[in-house]
C-alpha cells in the first residue's frame, strides 16, 4: 500500500511541476526569420502645416522586429532629419515628426523625400520611398532677435572696415540660408585691425528698453547659426552683452557690465550654436555688479574678426533666437 502511496505522490509532483502558461518574450521566428517588408512606407498625411501644430507620422509593417533608418531630406533646402528605431510594427508609437532636424539648415516650405531602410538586414538593400510636402515649417518659442527675412532691420546700426572685397549685407538664398530664405553674408580682408565688421542689435529696434528676457541666466539660451565658408577657416565670431545694470537707459561700459562669447569658425557649412547666459557671463570679468542678469540686456554686438595676416575671412550669419530652458531645437 505504501507503495502505492509513494508512486501517486511522485506523479503528483512531477505534473504539478509542469508550466502550462507559455513564456513571455518574442519568438525565434521573429528574430531569426527572413525579413520581407509586409506593407510599404506611409505618411499618415501627404502635406503638413507644423507652424499650426500638426505632425505626421510613418507606417510600414515587417516580417520581423528588424533595425530601421527614416530619413527625411528637404528637396529645396537639403535639410535632413534622421530616426532610427528597432520595431516590427512602424507607427506613431515608433516615431511623430514636429518639423524638427537632425542636419542643418532647417526645413522650410518645400517638398520632402522620405527614405526608409534597415541598416542591419545584409540581404537586402530594401529601401522604401515616399514623399510629403511641408506647407509652413515648425515656430520655434522664444525671443527672435534676427532671421533677415525683412532684410537689415533700421533699428541695427553697423560697422565695416575699408578693407578689400567687403561684402556685409543681408542675401536672398532659400537653398543657402539656414532658416527661411535670407542670411547675413561676411566678407572681408583688412590688413591692419582684427576687426572686419560689426553689427549692433539694439533693444530699441524691437520697441523695448532691454530685451525681454527672464531674469533668471540658468534658464536663458542664446543661439546663432552660423557658416563656416570652405576653405576659410579664419573667421572669429564675438557675441558681446551690454547689460544695463543701474536701469538708466544707457549702457555705460566703465561701469556696467559687458559679457562675451568669441566662436572660431573652423568648421564648413552651417552649426548651431548655444549657451546658457551663464555660460556667456562666466567668460569674461564684468565692470558693473558682476551678476548676469538677462532681463537687464541693452544690446547684442556681433563683431567679425580675423587675425589680419590671415587673409580674406568669409562666414554667414542667421537665426538668433534666444529660448528657455534649453538650447534651441531646430
Amino acid at each position: 500500500m505504501k507503495k502505492y502511496f509513494v508512486l501517486i505522490l511522485i506523479t503528483t509532483l512531477l505534473f504539478s511541476c509542469r508550466k502550462d502558461k507559455p513564456v513571455d518574450g518574442p519568438s525565434l521566428t521573429n528574430i531569426f526569420g527572413a525579413f520581407s517588408v509586409l506593407t510599404g512606407l506611409d505618411a499618415s498625411s501627404d502635406a503638413v502645416d507644423f507652424a499650426a501644430g500638426e505632425t505626421v507620422y510613418f507606417t510600414a509593417e515587417l516580417s520581423k522586429t528588424s533595425a530601421w533608418q527614416l530619413r527625411i531630406t528637404g528637396l529645396t533646402s537639403g535639410a535632413e532629419k534622421i530616426v532610427t528605431g528597432l520595431n516590427q510594427s512602424i507607427n506613431a508609437e515608433a516615431y511623430v515628426w514636429d518639423g524638427s532636424t537632425t542636419e542643418l539648415p532647417m526645413f522650410k516650405s518645400e517638398f520632402c523625400q522620405v527614405e526608409l531602410s534597415f541598416p542591419d538586414e545584409p540581404d537586402t538593400d530594401t529601401i522604401l520611398l515616399d514623399t510629403i510636402e511641408i506647407l509652413t515649417p515648425k515656430v520655434n518659442q522664444g525671443f527672435l532677435v534676427a532671421d533677415f527675412e525683412n532684410g537689415f532691420d533700421a533699428g541695427w546700426s553697423t560697422f565695416l572696415q575699408s578693407g578689400a572685397l567687403m561684402d556685409f549685407q543681408v542675401k536672398n538664398d532659400v537653398a543657402l540660408s539656414a532658416e527661411g530664405g535670407s542670411y547675413y553674408n561676411m566678407q572681408g580682408e583688412v590688413t591692419w585691425d582684427w576687426l572686419v565688421g560689426l553689427v549692433n542689435f539694439k533693444s530699441s529696434a524691437y520697441g523695448v528698453p532691454t530685451f525681454p528676457l527672464n531674469a533668471n541666466p540658468d534658464v536663458v539660451y542664446f543661439n546663432a547659426m552660423i557658416y563656416g565658408e570652405p576653405g576659410f577657416p579664419n573667421s572669429l565670431v564675438l557675441f558681446q552683452f551690454d547689460e544695463d545694470d543701474n536701469e538708466d537707459g544707457v549702457f555705460d561700459e566703465a561701469s556696467e557690465d559687458r559679457y562675451a562669447y568669441e566662436i572660431q569658425v573652423t568648421w564648413s557649412g552651417w552649426k548651431q550654436v548655444s549657451m546658457s547666459y551663464t555660460d556667456i557671463a562666466a567668460l569674461v570679468a564684468a565692470s558693473g555688479n558682476q551678476v548676469p542678469e538677462p532681463n537687464k540686456l541693452k544690446d547684442i554686438n556681433m563683431l567679425h574678426l580675423a587675425n589680419p595676416a590671415s587673409g580674406l575671412a568669409k562666414s554667414k550669419l542667421d537665426y538668433i533666437i534666444f529660448t528657455e530652458n534649453g538650447a534651441l531645437n531646430p
